[in-house]
């Protein structure tokens, strides 16, 4: 059954297309539901996250790709025109490839992402729960998930951080032996602030302290990560309870000085105080450096890291490529395999019918006193003549068309091969000799 694809993504549409076209998660069951219903898909998974919405089906033929657009469209009430410009669709082999490129982060925003991997196995958790996928979706997202899984296994790409948010708790787990010990505060409430408290909330972290010029603002966000919010104009009470500070505001002007610092670091008993300042302007004075026991790593010291990190998952993302290549290969081989698994099963099905149907009318015969020689007899003529028919046919045909390609295959197939060569030698023998003897 023809598998296509049909999606947009941060590369090809503008936040505000994307925005429309998404899924809320406790729609998608309505959605797959509405998709295959209308007999515009048969199977369905759809990926929905901030930077793509993608639909993965299995349709009748190829034509109801535009189908897959219009539904879109239609569902979330784009005109069809605007959204066609940023679809992209992919069929068959480049399908198989696409999904499997995603959910081994090649095709992500950031390179070699680990969380798309998990969002894409919800998608499928999804379908299969609301029975919206059967065999062919089913094999497919079984081998994407064990390419995906071997990149991860046998390549680098997702080991070395590549955003600043990761970067600044990557090092400060490199630092700390154990940072589920650890308090870190946080100063600001902005999206990069936001990411760090959750990699520091995934990392395991005692305690997370959120500081910032509007409470409210800092009250939300600790309210999802179960943190404590205070004012910026709190710090100098807070900082010695602080291990980890990591900084990220608009601030013009320094927050945190080295006179702070140097009170916090006595207060601690010169327990080691590491502090991050991701932001620029600078959130603190260059001077903290000179701080005994106080570790300051700027922006910069960070983006050296991620530009070494990058090249690094670049290589490795070469490797993964050939990785999804072979996976790639090795499904198609499997789905043709499959192919002539079930082509076998139904000629043993058809044969078996052939059979029973035959051996019924026998037993009848014997029921009604017939000999039983003539009636085995006639059960071997009519079950034999049955099972060659359909052969026969095919033979008279290719015979007629003079295609001895199509014999060869069918004495290969039937067993007769040597017979045919045998035949062909023995005719091209017969016409040497009338030849010699016309000489």
């Amino acid at each position: 059954m023809p598998l296509i694809t049909v999606g947009v993504n941060h590369k090809t549409a503008p936040v505000a297309i994307r925005e429309k076209v998404a899924f809320a998660p406790e729609k998608m069951m309505e959605a797959l539901s509405s998709l295959t219903s209308e007999q515009v898909a048969n199977e369905a998974v759809i990926v929905s996250t901030c930077n793509r919405t993608e639909l993965y089906c299995t349709v009748s033929d190829f034509a109801k790709l535009d189908d897959v657009v219009e539904w879109l469209s239609r569902y979330h009430g784009v005109e069809y025109d605007d959204l066609r410009k940023y679809c992209y669709s992919y069929v068959e082999d480049e399908s198989i490839r696409h999904i499997m490129r995603v959910a081994s982060g090649l095709d992500s925003l950031i390179l070699g992402e680990p969380q798309i991997l998990g969002q894409v196995k919800s998608a499928f958790a999804v379908s299969e729960e609301g029975r919206y996928i059967s065999r062919d979706l089913r094999s497919l997202f079984q081998k994407t998930f064990s390419v995906a899984k071997q990149v991860r296994t046998d390549t680098a790409i997702g080991e070395n951080p590549v955003s600043i948010a990761f970067a600044a708790v990557s090092l400060a787990q490199r630092i700390f032996a154990d940072i589920r010990q650890s308090t870190a505060l946080l100063v600001g409430a902005g999206q990069t602030i936001e990411l760090v408290a959750r990699h520091l909330k995934e990392a395991g972290i005692k305690r997370i302290i959120v500081a910032n010029r509007t409470l409210t603002r800092a009250e939300t966000l600790a309210k999802e990560l179960d943190a404590e919010a205070i004012l910026l104009g709190e710090l100098h009470d807070f900082l010695p309870n602080a291990d980890i500070v990591i900084s990220s505001t608009a601030s013009q002007l320094p927050i945190i000085g080295k006179g702070m610092v140097e009170r916090a670091t006595h207060k601690r008993r010169h327990n080691p105080m590491l502090l991050v300042d991701i932001a620029v302007p600078r959130d603190i004075e260059p001077e903290v450096e000179e701080v005994k026991d106080a570790y300051l790593y700027t922006v910069d010291d960070l983006h050296s890291v991620i530009d070494e990190n990058i090249k690094a998952r670049e290589d490795a993302a070469k490797t993964a490529e050939d990785i999804v290549e072979n996976g790639v290969q090795s499904y198609r081989r499997a789905v043709e395999s499959r192919k002539v698994s079930d082509l076998i099963v139904t000629y043993r099905a058809k044969s078996e019918q052939t059979k029973q149907a035959e051996l019924e009318k026998a037993l009848k015969n014997l029921q009604s006193g017939q000999n039983a020689e003539q009636v085995v007899a006639k059960l071997a003529h009519s079950l034999m003549n049955k099972l060659i028919h359909a052969p026969t046919l095919y033979m008279r045909e290719a015979g007629a068309q003079a295609d001895e390609n199509a014999l060869d295959i069918a004495s290969s197939v039937l067993g007769l091969l040597d017979d045919r060569e045998s035949q062909s030698g023995s005719n091209d023998k017969k016409y040497n000799e009338e030849k010699d003897n016309k000489e």
